[in-house]
């Protein structure tokens, strides 16, 4: 551990806020169907689509209309991803020879695709043809990230309303979220991957001598395009099998740092155009604040694990001076570059990977699962993060309400009982759906033959996965074997608890928000703008975090911490 790898850690997070700065100003304009500097060629586009469609711009729909609407667009997507994958070895443009997908894992990933969570239980480069990879999984890369996005603007809207009646129009928002937004970041994030040296290429493979002399065949695929949107659209499933660590997704530090900014700008983005449109900007950089606090204290846990937990292995052989734990760990980015990515994939919807998490040190790879455990809310998923923070607000102000004897207020808007009862709604499905699956597949035999390991190790497999499911981020710890019909069943219930039975209590809880007359602030309002608020904001997500999965915690990877220091003496 050094200042150059500290430099890094904040320099990472610092570049990606002000990235995202810029980027939420103009979202808020996207989102308010102000005029852009993509109008002269989208807007065409745009009025065509609402034309075929038959989509009214100006009728705005309730909170049953746009939930009914997210479900239905939803439904749709994952009947035709599925179909899509079942029939892929029947399909054009599989140059690989592909054979359609078993019956459970297209099941899981249509589900996972669809819900944002890109959990593969399988190696792209062996599975996945290219029209699977660009028909199926990119467009949902796209378009489920603009529901998210989609969501967030009605949650914003209903902040600004004064007795409203709708959130606007869902088809709408996720037209403009996915052209006005995505499509125009991915095409020049994808523009400069291929400066940079990733591939992009139809073939699929090339043919290299190896020093030996050998024939090595080298899959190919569409892979800078896929990169940009699985970053932006904080989606996170890769073309190969090693996600970001694989040198054609991620051939070098630039890369490596592009690809680290884009996973997380767009959340942070999302934040301040929702203060720009709720008319709330200093309670907005509140958010930011208390996010990249709560980052920046998992980025700089997982790195001291990382570079001052003695290794075993280095132990036994006499190396007691090691300056990291390198396993698992791609030496052109190094543990500094490695724990800042796991903390802002682990800490975001995404899932993307530039180092295996299952070969962190137990603390490091405890603090990435925490940090999805938290909700996905530091900064959390394209519009996820959004929602799930003013839920996490909601609370704080009602509990700050109840010790001083007032009734709460959060930006003008009373948080009365029927409110809290939508945020319970929300906030209650991760420990249910994590610790109910977990706690079932710790004693079913049939799950746990997928288990590499026993014991601390095994339980941390088992709970890292259900929390990346559940928690819609994708990311997996190694040593389960997930493509089995048990793991790809659950994990795929899990995904849709984590997406639709969180976002429909969201979309709900916005409706009544809406209706709600707009009030001045009073002597008795809470400041939501102070540092006492991020402080409360803070202690409100880890007492909740903490407590419900401390225990099982306690019996995973910190058992396994105390392993690892008792065999490295």
């Amino acid at each position: 551990m050094e200042w150059r790898g500290w430099a890094e850690i904040v320099f990472t997070i610092a570049l990606t806020v002000a990235v995202g700065w810029p980027l939420g100003i103009y979202m808020a304009r996207v989102w308010a169907g102000e005029r852009t500097w993509f109008d002269p060629v989208l807007r065409p586009v745009e009025a065509g689509l609402y034309a075929a469609l038959g989509i009214d711009r100006g009728k705005g729909q309730g909170w049953l209309g746009y939930a009914g609407a997210v479900l239905a667009f939803s439904a749709a997507g994952f009947v035709l991803l599925y179909a899509l994958l079942r029939l892929q070895g029947q399909l054009p443009l599989n140059p690989q020879g592909f054979d359609g997908l078993s019956p459970h894992l297209a099941f899981n990933t249509a589900v996972s695709f669809v819900t944002n969570t890109n959990w593969q239980s399988y190696g792209g480069e062996t599975t996945m043809s290219s029209l699977s990879q660009m028909l199926g999984l990119t467009v949902q890369n796209f378009v489920s990230g603009a529901v998210g996005l989609s969501v967030a603007a009605a949650v914003a809207r209903a902040f600004a309303a004064d007795r409203g009646e709708t959130l606007g129009n869902f088809w709408v928002d996720l037209t403009r979220s996915t052209l006005y937004v995505l499509l125009p970041v991915s095409i020049v994030t994808a523009l400069a991957l291929v400066a940079a040296g990733v591939p992009q290429s139809l073939l699929a493979n090339v043919t290299a001598k190896t020093l030996e002399g050998a024939d090595q065949i080298i899959a190919l695929f569409p892979v800078a395009s896929q990169e940009a949107i699985k970053q932006w659209g904080t989606n996170g499933g890769g073309l190969f099998n090693v996600n970001s660590a694989h040198p054609f997704e991620n051939p070098t530090p630039l890369t490596n740092l592009i690809e680290v900014v884009s996973l997380n700008a767009i959340a942070f983005a999302t934040v301040v155009a929702f203060g720009r449109v709720a008319g709330a900007r200093k309670e907005a950089r509140a958010l930011i604040a208390a996010m990249v606090i709560l980052l920046s204290l998992g980025a700089a846990a997982i790195y001291a694990s990382e570079t001052l937990t003695p290794q075993p292995a280095m132990v036994a052989a006499g190396i007691t001076d090691a300056p990291a734990n390198m396993e698992g760990k791609e030496v052109r980015f190094g543990a500094a570059a490695s724990s800042v990515w796991a903390a802002q994939t682990t800490g975001t919807a995404n899932g993307s990977v530039n180092a295996m998490h299952g070969s962190f040190m137990p603390l490091g790879g405890g603090v990435a699962m925490f940090l999805m455990q938290l909700g996905e809310i530091v900064p959390g998923g394209a519009g996820s993060g959004l929602y799930g923070m003013v839920v996490m607000a909601l609370l704080s102000v009602f509990v700050a309400g109840l010790m001083v004897g007032r009734t709460p207020e959060y930006l003008g808007k009373k948080v009365e009982a029927r409110e809290i009862k939508f945020a319970m709604l929300a906030v209650l499905i991760l420990p249910l759906a994590i610790l109910g699956f977990s706690a079932i597949a710790a004693v079913l035999p049939v799950a746990l033959e997928g288990l590499l390991n026993k014991g601390p190790r095994g339980l941390t497999e088992i709970l890292y996965a259900y929390s990346s499911a559940t928690g819609n981020n994708g990311s997996a710890y190694a040593g389960l074997t997930a493509n089995a019909p048990w793991w790809n069943t659950t994990l795929g219930i899990a995904m849709l608890l984590g997406r639709f039975a969180y976002m429909v209590p969201v979309i709900a809880l916005a409706g009544a928000i809406a209706a709600k007359p707009k009030l001045k602030p009073t002597a008795g309002t809470l400041p939501s703008d102070s540092p006492l608020f991020v402080g409360l904001l803070i202690g409100i997500i880890l007492i909740l975090g903490g407590l419900q999965f401390f225990p099982a915690l306690a019996l995973g990877p910190i058992v396994e911490h105390f392993q690892v220091l008792a065999a490295a003496r």
